[in-house]
């Protein structure tokens, strides 16, 4: 049966020692590693002995423990899912076993949690990023969450907190459209339903802060006309007319905003003459 000849501290890695052997009738021998941790636990010392079994549970254990301290590492980031941990080892091709016993160890330091996760993950994107709730339930599905596990999470995100998310997100939108209210609001309510927004929660924000304003709308007309008038201003006043207003409308402005335009005139028009 080998014996353990010789334990050695590797120079590159103090926390590591290198076992040899030697079995009766052969010569010495490179047996395995260990980190320090593992070698005081399994009690390992010279003259010990270790049969072929021993030797495996040995090299096991500390699989296990080179697994445990890659995912602690992976940890130090950010807080990961159990999912994301799993793929992770899995990707530095470790075996099941192993990872199973890894994660176990996880659980029992309290390095992973998924209901802790899910919560703080939650908080980050409502109050941070401004998600939406069906967007953060469909990030955490992507990162295994299960579903009761998402639902308790979200309970979080309150309505009241929805409305204002979706407010600040939609007003953004609104500010940055050049186009017609009616083409404003159908921007914002599909930009809230990208964000993970209900459409009936989407739809009454953009309604309450795109509410039709006379003055606002002219002035968003203006902008588009001062456009359109520069690219058609050399056609005849006729094909003018309706090249402008046919271009006007599909913007999503009102008719008789648009008619009142045009009927400016292109002299008025060039002149910035744009009173009602």
């Amino acid at each position: 049966m080998p014996i353990i000849l010789k334990i050695e501290q590797q120079k590159r890695n103090k926390n590591r020692f290198n076992i040899y052997l030697f079995d009766e009738g052969k010569a010495e021998k490179y047996g395995f590693s260990v980190d320090e941790d593992l070698l005081v636990r399994m009690r390992l010392s010279k003259g010990m002995e270790v049969d072929e079994l021993a030797i495996m549970e040995i090299q096991y254990r500390d699989h296990v423990q080179k697994a445990f301290q890659s995912a602690v590492h992976y940890l130090s980031y950010r807080m990961r899912s159990e999912s994301e941990i799993v793929a992770y080892l899995a990707e530095k091709e470790w075996e099941e076993a192993v990872i199973d016993e890894a994660m176990h160890k996880l659980r029992e330091y309290k390095y992973v949690n998924d209901e802790e996760y899910a919560k703080a993950y939650v908080r980050t994107q409502m109050n941070v990023s401004k998600k939406g709730p069906s967007l953060i339930k469909r990030e955490l599905s992507e990162k295994g969450i299960s579903v009761q596990i998402q639902e308790e999470a979200l309970e979080q995100y309150t309505a009241e907190l929805q409305w204002e998310n979706a407010q600040a997100l939609a007003q953004k939108s609104l500010n940055k459209s050049k186009g017609s209210y009616k083409e404003a609001k159908q921007k914002a309510v599909l930009f809230l339903t990208r964000k993970g927004f209900d459409m009936g929660l989407a739809a009454s924000v953009a309604d309450e802060l795109a509410a039709e304003d006379e003055d606002s709308e002219w002035d968003s007309l203006v902008l588009a006309g001062q456009k359109f008038h520069r690219k058609y201003a050399r056609l005849d006043d006729r094909e003018y007319g309706q090249k402008m207003k046919t271009a006007l409308f599909r913007k999503g402005f009102q008719m008789d905003l648009i008619n009142k335009f045009v009927e400016l005139g292109k002299e008025r028009i060039d002149n910035q003459e744009y009173e009602l």
